[in-house]
């Protein structure tokens, strides 16, 4: 009988690749209708996320097993096989085990006739260890770009991506450190909401490094901890706790603003920004254009007991006048690698067209909502160029004198001093390799009142 941690992992994997579903969503809710523990719930994450984020790397290791082109594999026998050959590669796990259970979960696909290649194919991957089939890779490799896609499973066109971005903040030679990073599960970040009370809850935690307000969660389920019961800590990436507190901290506060988080869902930010403009004294109105996400929206400010406006407009033709808006606007997110590792996977360079153009009349449509002398801090997951400095080096031109862009390393620094900043920029981006969150990018821009 096939373990149960192997028979999530393998559900996660067809459902993520055959019908596009977010596993960091979709895996929770497997292991809770299960009622899987937390051992087998670890496993199930560790070899379904390890397989999701070096697809390409056992892709390319199953064929030279197979001597086999990756279009001669059914789909569904080729995630038998990833699955299988990721436990033999990357894993503890003893190799008898993998494989006798991968077997008998080919067993299941196309009505057992798989089991005999995936047994074959498999034997002859467990000849050799990770390193072993990597320095073939790379051997092989047609190029240099060719071989860091295959050492650090990333799509080419992401390699060239981040080596661009990285080179524009004068890092490019931290590419590997960040390759690697991505590929490291990321640690579950807590934010606590300002004005929640009770420092007890938090007195045990470790606190991150960069942001002033997030914690660590400790190893095990972080809905077990008190904080998270009590709704004063919410799970929350310090990057995306960095965005709130840039909107907030590029100019005091004036009672009885009114901010606009334009496009809200599914909440996290929301609900941060909410809290913020509770304690003082402003208002916050929440913008989702999906109804599945304004929904989520609401769950999240009624979870934490806040309360916000909620619209479901179109954002490049929202209506009103506020003092603040935040434009984290939707993106390719290439800077959440560690927390979605099907990202890479999903998006490709064709995607940028439309986002681009998206996020363009996005920012366009907050400026003319933007009050003269408000801030506007647009942002992405993303630290593609095309996505952050191509987008506000254009917002620039068409927004005119009166608009001013900030510095954001330095109004970040001032409420983060442990914040590593980048002297040379104006606009901020953040890297998982050197902050430990996700790589957010900010633009701070404000409307000057003449």
């Amino acid at each position: 009988m096939v373990a149960i941690s192997r028979v999530i992992a393998l559900e996660l994997l067809d459902r993520v690749f055959a019908e596009d579903a977010y596993a960091n969503l979709l895996l929770p809710k497997l292991l809770k209708d299960r009622g899987v523990d937390s051992r087998d719930a670890g496993l199930a994450q560790e070899i379904a996320y390890g397989t999701i984020r070096h697809k390409n790397t056992l892709d390319s290791i199953i064929c030279l097993a197979a001597d086999r082109r990756i279009i001669d594999f059914d789909p569904a026998v080729l995630r038998v096989l990833e699955l299988g050959a990721y436990q033999l590669l990357k894993t503890r796990v003893a190799k008898h085990a993998a494989l006798n259970e991968t077997v008998d979960q080919a067993k299941g696909v196309l009505n057992g006739r798989a089991s005999a290649l995936v047994n074959a194919v498999l034997r002859r991957v467990s000849e050799r260890d990770w390193s072993e089939w990597l320095d073939i890779l790379v051997e092989n490799a047609k190029s240099e770009l060719e071989s860091q896609s295959l050492e650090y499973s990333h799509p080419e066109w992401i390699v060239t991506a981040l080596r661009h971005a990285l080179r524009a903040d004068g890092r490019e030679a931290e590419l590997e450190h960040l390759l690697v990073a991505d590929n490291e599960p990321a640690r579950i970040n807590l934010v606590q909401l300002p004005g929640s009370g009770n420092d007890s809850l938090t007195q045990d935690l470790e606190r991150h490094s960069v942001s002033p307000i997030g914690f660590i969660s400790p190893h095990g389920n972080p809905a077990d901890l008190a904080g998270i019961m009590h709704g004063s800590l919410r799970v929350q990436d310090a990057g995306s706790q960095m965005v709130a507190l840039a909107l907030v901290a590029a100019q005091p506060v004036s009672k009885g603003e009114r901010w606009l988080d334009l496009c809200a869902g599914p909440g996290g930010k929301a609900t941060l920004l909410a809290a913020i403009a509770e304690s003082t004294g402003s208002s916050l109105v929440c913008n989702e254009p999906s109804e599945h996400r304004a929904k989520l929206v609401s769950q999240a400010l009624n979870q934490a007991g806040l309360r916000a406006e909620i619209r479901t407009e179109d954002g490049r033709t929202i209506r009103g006048e506020f003092d603040r808006i935040l434009v984290d606007a939707p993106c390719t997110g290439l800077g959440a690698l560690r927390r979605r590792p099907e990202a890479r996977w999903r998006r490709s360079q064709a995607d940028l067209a439309e986002l681009t153009i998206l996020q363009a009349e996005l920012i366009s449509a907050a400026w003319r909502a933007l009050k003269p002398g408000g801030v506007l801090v647009y942002s992405t997951c993303s630290p593609h160029q095309s996505e952050t400095t191509a987008i506000i080096e254009r917002a620039l031109r068409e927004f005119g004198p009166n608009a001013v862009l900030q510095n954001a390393n330095q109004i970040l620094h001032s409420v983060a001093p442990n914040f590593e900043v980048n002297p040379n920029r104006k606009t901020l981006q953040m890297w998982p390799h050197i902050h430990d969150t996700d790589a957010m990018f900010i633009a701070i821009i404000t409307k000057s009142v003449s």
